[in-house]
């Protein structure tokens, strides 16, 4: 699913960000991907670390499920940790699932910059039921 939503942002992949390194007291903590959309197309080793500051980043977190609360806060504190611990031009945070929630995608859409992306049924493999297929550029189809 990952792979489906770069090559329709395009840019710089990384896999497995590593957002935090493991230190006295920090546990390491990887993002499901980050994409630099203004670097050439480009898919970087998984686990790559790369300096984010003054970039346009996508962060992708990853679930072939049902948009819930967990992909959620992994959604909005990802965002929180790029822009805390690099000073990028721009982050957008996107939560990647293969069904949305009418409750819930409302409430992460109230945090500027994060998105939920639905995958089409062909790429995330789910039986369909209230899966709502994506539109170029992120935003969801009705």
């Amino acid at each position: 699913m990952t792979l489906w939503y770069w090559e329709h942002v395009g840019g710089a992949l990384i896999e497995e960000f590593p957002a935090v390194r493991r230190g006295p007291g920090v546990g390491v903590r990887y993002l499901d991907a980050v994409i630099i959309p203004d670097r050439p197309r480009e898919r970087l080793r998984a686990g790559t670390w790369f300096d984010l500051s003054g970039a346009n980043v996508v962060v992708v977190q990853t679930k072939n499920s049902r948009l819930g609360m967990y992909l959620m806060g992994q959604t909005l504190f990802s965002k929180r940790l790029i822009e805390t611990l690099w000073t990028p031009r721009d982050v957008v945070s996107v939560a990647l699932c293969s069904a949305t929630d009418a409750v819930l995608e409302p409430l992460l859409r109230e945090h500027p910059g994060c998105q939920v992306v639905v995958a089409p049924r062909e790429v995330s493999g789910a039986a369909g039921r209230g899966v709502r297929e994506v539109a170029t550029g992120g935003e969801s189809a009705a």
